[in-house]
């Protein structure tokens, strides 16, 4: 089974690769010669997935997923939210996002904080058995995982909010915990496994 993750992200799309295995082969949009500046305008995370899968569906005429992720800190309403990959800027610096958290939340002691993933699928079903008649059909999966912000970077590993991440039943953020622990516990793996479980039944 081919189908087309809409992102050019490499941690992502290793992320993914690792979670998936040989069982489905997983294309980048530069694999499909998309270089397109896809929009995502929606104030939610399901909105901006859904976006992204609906460009290449419309666009590019394969079967399709795209994910859209966020930081939850609840002591900051919710920010960064549908925004964390731009907190600081639309730079996507990832140094820049983290240290604008750690300002904001300063001293605070309630640092509760989760990690979401939505991932949102398109993809051609043949209602007929010769493959005449054809439906469209779109799904949504949804991973998360619940933790804690700390106060201060720790870790190497993974990418974006990963060093100041810990999650729930560790004492290591996700950027010390490693690809191989992160890849059977984070919010994206979880959101793959449904996405998986779906493709495979």
């Amino acid at each position: 089974m081919k189908i087309v993750f809409a992102t050019n992200n490499q941690h992502k799309l290793q992320e993914v690769r690792h979670i998936l295995g040989r069982r489905v082969e997983v294309l980048s949009l530069n694999d499909i010669g998309c270089h397109d500046d896809i929009p995502e305008t929606g104030t939610t995370l399901e909105e901006n997935a859904r976006q992204k899968a609906e460009y290449i569906w419309q666009n590019y005429h394969c079967d399709v997923f795209a994910d859209d992720t966020g930081l939850e800190v609840d002591a900051l309403g919710g920010e960064p939210g549908v925004y964390s990959a731009r907190y600081a800027g639309e730079g996507h610096d990832s140094e820049a996002n983290m240290a604008k958290l750690l300002q904001k939340l300063g001293d605070n002691d309630h640092r509760r904080a989760r990690f979401r993933t939505v991932i949102a699928l398109i993809q051609k079903k043949d209602i007929c058995p010769c493959g005449c008649t054809s439906i469209r059909q779109e799904h949504l999966f949804e991973g998360i995982v619940e933790g804690e912000i700390t106060r201060q970077r720790s870790g190497v590993g993974g990418f974006g909010y990963d060093p100041i991440f810990r999650p729930d039943g560790y004492e290591q953020t996700f950027a010390d915990l490693g690809e191989e622990v992160k890849n059977q516990i984070s919010h994206r793996a979880r959101a793959v496994k449904k996405l998986c479980d779906y493709l495979l039944k």
